[in-house]
């Protein structure tokens, strides 16, 4: 998944990095409400962890021009303010969940995998084709009962085709959903990542097909026609 992490103080924002970092996110990292409206004007985020005490344009002023231009993407408000009507203006004003500081780490990824399941980025903890089990939470990737090695690049790709399961996912969406705008990565990454899962995740009951001109796409190894939009969605339990 692709995040905004608004945070201006430079301690805290690069430890949530980090973590979120770990957690197989791409991470976009601002430290002003100016920086992260700009960018939420520009790109594509599953969701945004958002502090309120920003320079340049507040919180929550930032929150309400992004719910003004109709955007439902995930927010979660992560504030030293633990005022009981800030939190409610807060949340009327749009935020999904609303965290204060301090707060234990384990439990922001927590709050982060059930707002993305929520919202329907993820469906469920488990997503499953074939004989290929992957677990959002955990993270962890099995073929029946043996867990897969897999870097966090490669599972973060790997979310990204299964979370698109039987569409065509271009190497731009790939390259946002493993790495952040600040990060000067070339497109060629990409495939040196799909040759790597490809063999990883061979014999699983799923096959990771080139599209020339067009990107990737993960389908069932039986699949023989060309990919579409209306191909059934990731089956999750």
């Amino acid at each position: 998944m692709r995040l905004l992490l608004v945070e201006d103080d430079a301690a805290l924002a690069e430890a949530l990095e980090y973590s979120l970092r770990k957690d197989g996110h791409a991470v976009d990292r601002v430290a002003n409400g100016g920086a992260a409206d700009r960018a939420l004007k520009t790109a594509s985020f599953d969701l945004v962890v958002l502090d309120l005490n920003l320079p340049v344009i507040d919180g929550l002023e930032v929150l309400r021009r992004m719910r003004g231009r109709s955007s439902l993407t995930p927010v979660l408000i992560v504030s030293a303010r633990d005022d009981g009507d800030e939190r409610v203006r807060g949340l009327d004003l749009g935020a999904d969940d609303y965290l204060v500081k301090p707060f234990g780490i384990h439990e922001l990824g927590a709050r982060v995998r059930a707002l993305l399941r929520r919202s329907g980025s993820v469906r469920s903890a488990l997503i499953s084709h074939g004989r290929l089990t992957f677990d959002t939470a955990s993270r962890n990737v099995k073929v029946d009962d043996t867990m897969l090695e897999l870097s966090l690049r490669e599972v973060s790709l790997l979310e990204a085709l299964l979370l698109n399961f039987g569409q065509v996912v271009s190497k731009e969406k790939l390259l946002s959903q493993m790495y952040g705008f600040d990060v000067d990565i070339g497109l060629n990454t990409i495939e040196v990542y799909i040759h790597r899962l490809r063999k990883k995740i061979g014999g699983s009951g799923t096959m990771l097909k080139t599209v020339h001109g067009r990107g990737y796409l993960l389908a069932d190894d039986d699949t023989s026609g060309a990919a579409s939009e209306g191909n059934p969605a990731p089956r999750n339990h």
